[in-house]
């Protein structure tokens, strides 16, 4: 009886799908690798060249293998949110996937100030952080934070591994989501055991993720809808965003944008996507935008927006933005379009695929309407010549600040990448320097990061080696990351820092001038003109292995600059002692509409009521 149950029991056993086979058989053959061989591993077959990290209990493993890698760079930071704005700056400045690595709990926690920035300015990075062991989680153990649960809302998406053989697919996932559709952060968290536990490593792996299918081609109907409208338009704005940048678009937006003849606005987070030199561009809209941009697209009957989101910095109060304005918005998230503002033709798919379609479109579309700009631009003319953008000369006897910025710019030129802080600095940064080529300009646009700027540039410069790297700061900015100039000490990466020293923490006092009767609580640094001056910048600079330099009066700058430039053997910090009281202007003030746009104090140009 006994053999008979047996006999039944071995003809019910489920037969291994042919599937499943062919997983077996490829596990036979594979190399057997620990979790954090298979994570070295992943990263190489991937082509990843540079990582910024920094090792802690948790994340142990993966470093005592990486100590032996011969094709990937590792970069030691201070502080890991230095390696997360590192990986950013990386990034940005060329394209490619940024990559930061830290321990568990406060390691990770450091990063999320990078992630969020990353997540807001759609950057590609993945973050790796360690995990405690496994059955350890939940229980409170030492250096453990639920780091995938925090970074949630924060990432495109956050892995959470448990087991070496998840990891191949896990790392191929993860770089495939953050550099596909719209680019973002992506956070793999792996426990201390996966790390240390084997596992076969079967290479490629396969990649499941039902329900991610970015779109990227547009409807050509909508397409056709939206050339139609820009050929009968009297006064369309092209207006772009970052999303232009990160989709390498800029050539086809030049195409169009020569071919409709239309006026072009930059958003912060697109400074340099189209040329500041052509004709056509009227600069950076918003609150620190230029008076010719802001009023073009108050005053403007066709709004074309390219991967930008209406961010409350461009619109003012939404209600009053653009209020004549019909809106085609391309974007290849679709989760933005209609979100601040109705679209009538919304295009979803990427900017440099819809560019050449619109182009084509449009050229059949002027054949029957010919569009006629000419009053436009009239109009638009005037509010160049009116009100060009500029500043007045401090009346206490220090330096300007935008002077300072514009000679920097002026003197690196064009194929330089400019990393700046956040604050005045940031907008002078965008409104100053001449940019021409996209990813020339990186700055915190989204999340407003002090600290961005020094590791941000240093990023840059390590994967743009050739390019010169200005790290412009500010003395608030700068005193919350510059511990990476260590960094790039002994890695010789020969930024540029720049720190525009008013002494205080600037926008903020701005703004406490003009809407707190000028009490500025709790804004002054002490480290400019006539103070204690702490720290001393010359003397951290040199403490650091930098050359320090500061520069007090107008005859300093220029030469300062140039040695800067030329030195090449260590980093570099200039202090410049520059006059708290300069303001950036224009200005549209929080919460009203752009129409009450301020080009100096108490200033307001002429609307046109039409």
């Amino acid at each position: 009886m006994d053999d008979v149950m047996q006999n039944e029991t071995e003809a019910e056993a489920p037969k291994p799908s042919p599937e499943q086979e062919r997983k077996a058989q490829l596990a036979a053959k594979a190399p057997i690798l620990t979790g954090s061989g298979a994570i070295l591993r992943s990263l190489e077959m991937l082509g990843i060249k540079d990582v910024f990290g920094l090792p802690g209990g948790a994340i142990m493993p993966f470093y005592d293998e990486l100590m032996s890698a011969d094709k990937i760079r590792h970069i030691l930071v201070r502080h890991e949110q230095g390696a997360g704005h590192a990986a950013e700056g990386y990034a940005a400045s060329s394209g490619k996937l940024g990559v930061a690595i830290a321990t568990s709990g406060p390691g990770a926690t450091n990063l999320v100030t990078a992630i969020a920035d990353a997540h807001m300015d759609s950057v590609p990075l993945l973050a790796i952080t360690g995990q405690v062991f496994s059955h350890s989680m939940g229980t409170d153990a030492f250096q453990e934070v639920d780091i995938s649960g925090v970074t949630m809302p924060i990432t495109k998406h956050s892995f959470l591994v448990t087991k070496p053989e998840e990891i191949p697919g896990v790392i191929a996932a993860a770089v495939h989501i953050a550099t596909t559709g719209r680019p973002g952060p992506v956070l793999v968290d792996v426990t201390k055991d996966a790390q240390q536990n084997s596992a076969p490593f079967i290479w490629p792996p396969e990649i499941d993720l039902p329900g991610y299918h970015p779109v990227t081609k547009a409807n050509a109907k909508q397409v056709q809808v939206a050339a139609e409208m820009i050929a009968a338009a009297k006064k369309p704005v092209l207006y772009v965003g970052g999303g232009t940048i990160r989709a390498d678009a800029h050539k086809e937006l030049a195409a169009f944008a020569n071919k409709v003849g239309a006026p072009v606005v930059t958003t912060l987070m697109a400074r340099g996507a189209f040329p500041d030199s052509s004709p056509l561009n009227l600069g950076m809209p918003g609150m620190h935008g230029t008076v010719p941009a802001v009023l073009a697209l108050q005053e403007s009957d066709l709004l074309v927006v390219l991967g930008a989101r209406f961010d409350d910095r461009v619109t003012g109060k939404p209600s009053e933005f653009a209020p004549l304005a019909q809106v085609i918005h391309v974007d290849i998230d679709p989760a933005e379009i209609g979100k601040i503002r109705h679209a009538e033709v919304p295009i979803v798919g990427d900017v440099k695929d819809v560019l050449g379609d619109l182009l084509s479109a449009f050229n059949k579309a002027s054949k029957t309407s010919t569009p006629d700009y000419s009053s436009w631009w009239e109009r638009l003319n005037f509010l160049q010549e009116q009100y060009p953008l500029g500043f007045d000369e401090p009346d206490d006897g220090l330096l300007s600040p935008q002077w300072v910025i514009q000679k920097i710019g002026e003197m690196s030129g064009p194929e330089a990448v400019y990393a700046a802080g956040v604050g005045q600095h940031q907008m002078w940064s965008a409104q100053f320097i001449k940019y021409e080529r996209p990813n020339a300009w990186l700055n915190s646009g989204g999340a407003g990061t002090m600290g961005y700027s020094v590791p941000a540039a240093m990023g840059a410069k390590v994967a743009q080696p050739d390019r010169l790297v200005w790290a412009i700061d500010g003395d608030g900015c700068f005193q919350m990351t510059n511990q990476e100039l260590a960094t790039c000490t002994i890695n010789n990466i020969p930024i540029k820092v720049a720190i525009i020293n008013n002494s205080s923490l600037g926008m903020v006092r701005q703004w406490q001038s003009l809407f707190y009767d000028g009490r500025h609580s709790f804004t002054d640094l002490d480290t400019g003109h006539g103070t204690a001056m702490v720290p001393d910048f010359v003397k951290l600079a040199e403490a650091y292995g930098a050359l320090g330099i500061r520069v007090r009066t107008k005859e300093e700058v220029e030469p300062a600059i140039k040695l800067a430039i030329e030195t090449n053997d260590r980093p570099v910090v200039i202090d410049f002692i520059v006059s708290k009281d300069s303001m950036v202007w224009p200005m549209v003030p929080q919460g009203v509409g752009n129409s009450q746009v301020e080009y100096a104090r108490d200033h307001a140009p002429e609307w046109d009521d039409e």
